[in-house]
C-alpha cells in the first residue's frame, strides 16, 4: 500500500468542499445580481437569511466543516501512527462517497429524509473508522 494512499480521500474531500464553495458563490452572486441586492445588505447571517432565498449550498458548505473535521483528523492519526490498512482506506473512501452523496442531495433536490439517511450512514462510517484507529492505538 503506497504511503500517500491515505491522503487521497482528503484530497477528494477538499475537492468536494471546493465544488460546493463554487456553487454557493455562483448561487449567491446570481441572486444578488438578479434581484439587485447590495452586498452590504447581506453582511450578517441574519441579513443573508432574510434576503438570500436559496441557502442549500451555503448550508452544505457549513456542514462540510462539521463531521469532516473529525475525518481529516482521523486520516492524520492513521498516517502518523502507522495504522493505514486496507480497512482504514475503505472506510475513508466510503465516508467521502457518502459525503459526496449528502452534498449532492442537499445542493439539488434536498429531500430531508434522503439526506438524513446518507448523513447517518456517513457518521456511522466515521465512528467505525475512529473505533478501528482507537483499537489500533491501544494495541500498539
Amino acid at each position: 500500500m503506497g504511503n500517500n494512499a491515505i491522503f487521497l480521500p482528503t484530497v477528494a474531500m477538499a475537492a468536494l468542499t471546493f465544488v460546493v464553495w463554487l456553487r454557493m458563490y455562483m448561487t449567491r452572486i446570481g441572486q444578488m445580481k438578479r434581484e439587485r441586492i447590495h452586498p452590504q445588505s447581506v453582511a450578517t447571517s441574519a441579513q443573508a437569511t432574510a434576503k438570500l432565498t436559496d441557502s442549500r449550498a451555503a448550508d452544505n458548505f457549513r456542514n462540510l466543516f462539521e463531521l469532516p473535521v473529525l475525518f481529516y483528523l482521523a486520516i492524520a492519526v492513521a498516517a502518523q501512527a502507522g495504522l493505514v490498512t486496507a480497512t482504514v482506506l475503505v472506510l475513508a473512501w466510503l465516508f467521502v462517497a457518502l459525503r459526496i452523496a449528502h452534498s449532492w442531495i442537499q445542493c439539488t433536490y434536498n429531500k430531508v429524509m434522503h439526506r438524513f439517511y446518507v448523513y447517518c450512514a456517513g457518521g456511522t462510517v466515521l465512528w467505525i473508522l475512529w473505533a478501528v484507529l482507537g483499537y489500533g492505538l491501544l494495541r500498539a
